[in-house]
């Protein structure tokens, strides 16, 4: 009996052992995109193993268009990351891009105008704890949405728009902005078109979400121009921002059938539903780093 009790005892020690090894390294995601040659991925595997990081998952793809590679790792390892990068770097085709990111809980910056639909949904979602990042302020050029905001016992900031140009209320935006520090930016229904000099600041930091009729119903009315067409599908379509309107690189989309029954309130209703849940669907895709751009299209490794 005690000689069974030792070996569970002993067991029991190795065990802690390697999860105090494991606790004691920082778990990091690794994004590779570069031409595809032979052996990358054993390269890569071999280095992290030689570095003494442990891999915990590999996801791997290849543009067969272009023969390019793309990777995700997601590691625990102490080797510092200059250090890995300039090693990982030596093993790959000259075009290489590669970002490690350190796992860390993530500040989101929350746009919003008047439609509380987005905004209150991800508000939720950081109040439950499902989407698990800090928001440091929620800006709006609108007062409206105030008080579902400090309601939540979050900051809103209100920068208003009326009787400026886009350049001068942009500066202020940028200007507050200035003030603290953050990872990401998301338009939750942010009414407001970024000028390029806006954009350009934040490459691949701005999520945006909107109804996926476009090209078709372009304007301040999709959902009246879809009923009186007769559309059979309505959806939702979220995106990085970039300089060109509403046609950066894609994240996520949905989709759910209508009918003739629909009225516009009713196709209105449904289209707020799936905005909702494609655009925390997108945030969830970038705050993983999940997402690699290339040719203006994204590689989403799920």
């Amino acid at each position: 009996m005690s000689y069974i009790l030792c070996l569970y005892v002993s067991a029991r020690g190795k065990v802690s052992e390697k999860m105090e090894n494991r606790e004691s390294k920082s778990r990091q995601i690794l994004l590779i995109r570069c031409s595809d040659k032979p052996g990358i991925i054993h390269a890569i595997t071999g280095l992290l193993l030689q570095t003494g990081c442990n891999i915990v998952s590999n996801h791997e793809f290849v543009e067969p268009m272009d023969s390019i590679f793309f990777m995700r790792t997601e590691f625990f390892g102490l080797s510092p990351e200059n250090e890995l990068l300039s090693q990982i770097y030596a093993l790959l085709p000259k075009d290489a891009e590669i970002k490690i990111y350190q796992e860390k809980r993530q500040k989101v910056v929350l746009f919003a105008t008047k439609e509380s639909h987005c905004l209150g949904d991800l508000l939720l979602r950081h109040r439950s704890g499902e989407l698990d990042i800090d928001i440091p302020c929620v800006l709006s050029n609108h007062r409206e949405l105030q008080s579902l905001v400090e309601d939540l016992h979050l900051p809103f900031h209100f920068i208003g728009h009326e009787g400026l140009t886009r350049e001068t209320h942009e500066s202020q935006i940028l200007q507050f902005l200035g003030t603290f520090s953050f990872d990401y930016i998301v338009l939750a229904k942010y009414m407001r078109i970024l000028s390029e000099n806006f954009v350009t600041k934040f490459p691949e930091k701005i999520v945006n979400i909107h109804h996926s009729f476009l090209p078709a119903f372009v304007g301040a009315s999709p959902y009246k121009q879809a009923y009186e067409r007769g559309v059979k599908l309505i959806g939702a379509t979220a995106h990085f921002v970039t300089s060109s309107l509403d046609e950066g690189p894609i994240l996520a989309q949905d989709v759910v059938p209508v009918d003739h029954s629909f009225t516009k309130d009713k196709l209105v209703l449904n289209g707020r539903d799936i905005e909702k849940v494609v655009l925390a669907r997108a945030i969830r895709f970038v705050l993983e780093h999940r997402v690699i751009v290339w040719k203006n299209k994204t590689v989403i490794f799920r």
